[in-house]
């Protein structure tokens, strides 16, 4: 197996021998996911190459003031007119989580797959897996630094705002001396910190607020005070005006109350299907958790899709946790 050095070598000498790249990032991308995505759409427009930046979904509107955020394609909103067969995916843990972007891509297409989620099973021809760092704009800060290219302040944004959004501000366990060092260098290219964390952590609109008002109604916890769960339904969203995006960081609110262990947000997409986010405090692997519902992630915050309703989702999510407990 080769080594994180060896697999960055790999992905830069990728780079520079093709053309013409597609670039894709995880259904209803995340700021790592956004930033990951502009930032390798970046590094291509300084080495001359063509590329298209591509989504299923659309991106935080706190996020369209990074480069060229206004290219991202939102695939759901753009026709089939072409395939691709060079592939970059960026912070996507598996393969079905690029989403139906996938029908750009030809039958033969060579995949270089970058990301930092431990449940990545290294599905791309090319593989740059660091599931130690903390968001995958990380480890394009290091792909990056191999390029001989001047650095600005505007790549350098996109970096930050990955690692900001992926450590909730460098609060979480995931904030290494390396993050740390990183960041500071960053701030050295001319990024405004306090700027980003106003806007991408504390600012909120009044559909999410509307919306985390419904959610922390719902509010449960089980009798040993370890779970703790909030649900959304279609009619919370309608009645707010909520937004995906809105959705945002309530998962930590049961997360956060003393003494529990795992927090989990249940969304429902309809009459059939939950999407589950979970946090943990430590004591729960929830990513093993949501991989055996067929999701992953990481071991503190993961999520899947259930196919089900609301109510024996709910059910079979919090007795899988209590039993990992």
């Amino acid at each position: 197996m080769q080594t994180y050095e060896q697999e960055l070598q790999q992905a830069k000498k990728f780079l520079l021998e093709h053309d013409d790249y597609l670039i894709v990032s995880h259904v209803q991308p995340d700021g790592d996911a956004v930033s990951s995505t502009l930032a390798v759409g970046w590094l291509l427009s300084r080495l001359g190459k063509k590329f298209t930046m591509m989504n299923e979904g659309v991106i935080p509107k706190r996020m369209k003031s990074l480069w060229h955020a206004d290219d991202l394609i939102n695939m759901s909103e753009y026709p089939p007119q072409r395939s691709f067969s060079n592939i970059i995916c960026v912070d996507c843990a598996d393969f079905e989580r690029v989403g139906r972007t996938k029908q750009f891509f030809t039958e033969d297409a060579i995949i270089v797959n970058i990301d930092h989620h431990p449940t990545n099973n290294r599905y791309g021809a090319v593989n740059v897996v660091l599931p130690e760092a903390a968001a995958t704009a990380e480890i394009l800060f290091d792909l990056l630094n191999l390029f001989e290219i001047e650095w600005d302040a505007e790549v350098a944004t996109a970096i930050y705002t990955g690692l900001l959004t992926d450590t909730g501000g460098f609060r979480y366990a995931n904030t290494s001396p390396k993050v740390m060092g990183i960041a500071s260098e960053l701030l050295s290219y001319g990024v405004n910190g306090p700027e980003l964390a106003e806007s991408l952590l504390e600012e909120m609109t009044l559909p999410q607020l509307k919306v985390l008002v419904h959610a922390l109604n719902t509010l449960n916890i089980t009798p040993d005070g370890k779970v703790a769960w909030v649900y959304v339904t279609p009619q919370h969203m309608i009645d707010t005006g909520a937004v995906n995006e809105d959705l945002e960081g309530i998962v930590n609110y049961p997360r956060n109350i003393q003494g529990v262990e795992v927090g989990i947000l249940f969304k429902q997409v309809d009459t059939g299907a939950v999407k589950v986010s979970l946090r943990s405090a430590g004591k729960v692997d929830v990513a093993a958790l949501a991989q055996s519902f067929g999701g992953g992630g990481h071991v503190r915050a993961a999520g899947c899709r259930i196919e089900g309703d609301l109510e024996d989702t709910i059910s079979k999510v919090v007795e899988q946790v209590r039993q990992a407990l």
